[in-house]
């Protein structure tokens, strides 16, 4: 069994990094506005209100952090979305596992 043949037993750092992955590969923006909408959730339910409300108010910001939400807090509160997404597009993951240029 590969790592992709069971994305639960992924680190949500690795979800996010795979499914960023899929999606800048597939130039899928639909996914990308999708994480950028739910970030300033995820950012408020990981103990990071700051830095929701911040990103509710700068596009900028939350492009920023859109780059950086595989950190593990901000990763592990959006980990539902990641999951759905790669398993919507599971049959696009086993070229994108290892492959980190995007």
């Amino acid at each position: 069994m590969t790592d992709l043949d069971n994305l639960d037993a992924l680190s949500s750092s690795e979800l996010h990094d795979l499914a960023v992955r899929r999606a800048r590969h597939h130039l899928d923006v639909s996914f990308l506005w999708e994480l950028l909408r739910a970030l300033p959730a995820g950012e408020a339910v990981a103990g990071h209100p700051q830095h929701a409300q911040a990103d509710a108010m700068k596009l900028s910001a939350l492009i920023a952090d859109t780059v950086d939400s595989g950190d593990s807090d901000v990763a592990d509160a959006l980990r539902p979305l990641y999951l759905d997404y790669l398993n919507k597009h599971r049959d696009d993951l086993p070229g994108l596992a290892h492959n980190t240029d995007g």
